[in-house]
């Protein structure tokens, strides 16, 4: 009897998973939110680990990850990100005059290389005007328009189904962002905040010519010579060429009067 009692017996059941495994897979569901317990296994399979789907689906649902198409999908963000090359979105901001005159000016920036495009400025926004600033944005970018894909903006009604037709006629499909959602706009509602910064917020606009002209000078400033953080510090445009600073003295460029400062190379 004693001898029976104290032999080694295994514990039922099967031997546990072991951890690496298990983060693996809800890594994996994870990261992959249109994959379900087959796919993942197949993966896990090709990964050089045997597991079985159902313990794969147990794993899943104990992390609390459902089935693949109720799973969360990809977030805002994620999909501008993934989908920036063609993505094309519009908005406006006001600038308040030294004589009290609000002025409003419409602009376009691309996603994928954060190029701005200065549609126009007014002291009356009407549908037909913002239309036709569309019109002139197609003739203008011509071929450029075929990789575009997407124009967001918000649900503004100077937005007109005129300014929509006008892009969806080019193959463009309209995304209207949420009521009071600036954060689903967030690429114009930065470029708004730098240009107030670095711009209009050290300058007194006199009238409508002279903030199209301030405007002007700063987008292309911006388009061609100001680092861009998401473009590796380089200008959407064209990146600069190195200077060996042995060789060559670097000279200053003032715009608009000193506010802001480029810098090249002397000829």
């Amino acid at each position: 009897m004693r001898r029976r009692w104290r032999y080694p017996r295994r514990t039922p059941g099967r031997p546990p998973m072991p951890d690496t495994v298990r983060e693996l897979v809800i890594r994996l569901a994870r990261e992959n939110p249109s994959w379900g317990y087959q796919r993942i296994h197949g993966e896990l399979k090709q990964l050089g680990h045997r597991v079985s789907p159902t313990t794969v689906r147990m794993i899943l649902a104990r992390a609390g990850l459902g089935p693949a198409p109720r799973r969360s999908g990809p977030t805002w963000r994620q999909f501008l990100t993934a989908q920036a090359q063609g993505i094309i979105a519009t908005d406006f901001f006001h600038v308040e005059s030294l004589f009290g005159v609000r002025l409003y000016a419409l602009f376009f920036i691309e996603h994928f290389n954060r190029r701005v495009h200065l549609a126009g400025v007014t002291v009356h926004p009407t549908g037909p005007w913002v239309a036709q600033q569309a019109r002139n944005l197609i003739m203008d970018l011509g071929d450029r328009l075929v990789g575009v894909k997407f124009i967001v903006h918000d649900r503004d009604t100077k937005f007109m189904a005129a300014f929509d037709g006008g892009f969806i006629g080019e193959g463009c499909r309209i995304v209207k962002t949420p009521v009071r959602a600036p954060r689903a706009n967030a690429i114009c509602e930065r470029w708004v905040g730098s240009v107030r910064r670095e711009c209009l917020d050290r300058l007194l606009i006199l009238g409508e010519r002279h903030c199209r002209a301030v405007l002007r000078a700063y987008v292309d400033h911006y388009n061609c010579k100001r680092p861009h953080r998401s473009l590796d510090h380089f200008p959407p445009d064209r990146p600069p060429e190195p200077a060996d600073l042995t060789k060559h003295r670097i000279e200053r460029h003032k715009i608009l009067g000193g506010i802001i400062n480029e810098y090249h190379r002397a000829a």
